[in-house]
């Protein structure tokens, strides 16, 4: 027997943006960002809309095209922004999948183009996917439109649709180009999505920070009356965990059988699933973070006072 072996090493830079109006005319951020590759003089970009933003926000789609008018030199919009379903519906067949790849296609984005996805979490996961299978991998940045997608799943490296009466059964691990989080999205957001991303503050602050635990405790009346300043630090510290661990763990594609991100969400996602999606994600995990802690006391791995704590959050 003979046998060539080698190890190859691949590093990603992934960039977490915070700002307030990505798509105002006097914001560079995002064409700074389509225009960073110095051997390329011009770039296209294809735009993934959630709908359930533009029902939101019905100045949304003017607002995204007139920014492209404005910054048109050296970037290119290849059509009007692209419409999809947001919620997890979106995530259970591949039909949205194979629209934004035909639309690949059709424009001719390539390698050194961009798929942008401004949307929620399931949203970016459908257009993660097919960004990360055109080419074997189109430069994707996500814009997150919602608590949940900011602090948690638009910062992370996973794709997905689900299948099988499984969830994220396909799916890929692509770090996007960038991610830009604007905190002015989330103005039109309905309270119960607004307050759906907590769980996933509250999650990683309990595996990972015991101050933002004791931060989030502090700040809870006013973080359910959503107050802003708060919420911005509370997306931005949950985000920063989510990346450090991701990062910094040694196993950021998850070939392991330990997966502490995924706390509550072993329950969270069969509770989906039973519940044919009407049972946000963020709901979800909540009931999963509470099932955990019980079962943990019951088994006499945590105390009685933290339960009570945790739960009470």
């Amino acid at each position: 027997m003979s046998v060539i072996e080698r190890n190859i090493k691949v590093e990603y830079r992934l960039q977490v943006f915070f700002t307030e109006g990505v798509f105002k005319p006097a914001n560079g951020l995002l064409k700074d960002l389509l225009c960073s590759d110095p051997d390329r003089e011009s770039h296209k970009v294809l735009i993934v809309l959630d709908e359930a933003l533009v029902r939101m926000s019905s100045s949304i789609l003017k607002t995204i095209q007139d920014y492209f008018e404005s910054c048109s030199e050296g970037v290119t919009l290849v059509c009007a922004p692209m419409l999809i379903e947001g919620g997890e519906d979106s995530k259970n067949n591949f039909h949205y999948v194979t629209e934004i790849q035909k639309k690949i296609e059709q424009h001719g984005v390539c390698r050194h183009s961009y798929v942008i996805a401004v949307g929620g979490g399931a949203v970016l996961d459908v257009v993660g996917l097919a960004a990360a299978t055109s080419h074997r991998g189109v430069r994707h940045i996500r814009i997150p439109t919602t608590t949940l997608s900011q602090d948690d799943s638009g910062v992370g490296i996973k794709n997905g649709i689900n299948a099988f009466g499984k969830k994220n059964f396909i799916g890929t691990f692509a770090p996007p180009f960038a991610v830009i989080n604007d905190h002015l999205l989330l103005e039109s957001l309905p309270d119960r999505h607004k307050r759906a991303g907590y769980s996933e503050a509250i999650k990683v602050a309990l595996i990972r920070d015991e101050e933002f635990f004791n931060w989030i405790e502090r700040n809870a009346t006013a973080l359910k009356d959503f107050k802003d300043e708060p919420l911005k630090e509370l997306i931005y510290r949950s985000a920063a965990l989510h990346l450090k661990h991701i990062s910094t763990s040694g196993d950021p594609f998850e070939f392991g059988s330990a997966r502490p991100l995924d706390f509550g969400h072993w329950a969270a996602h069969k509770l989906e699933a039973l519940s044919h999606y009407r049972l946000a994600h963020g709901e979800a995990v909540a009931v999963g973070i509470a099932l955990d802690v019980v079962y943990s006391e019951l088994m006499g791995y945590l105390d009685t006072s933290s339960t009570e704590r945790i739960l009470s959050l």
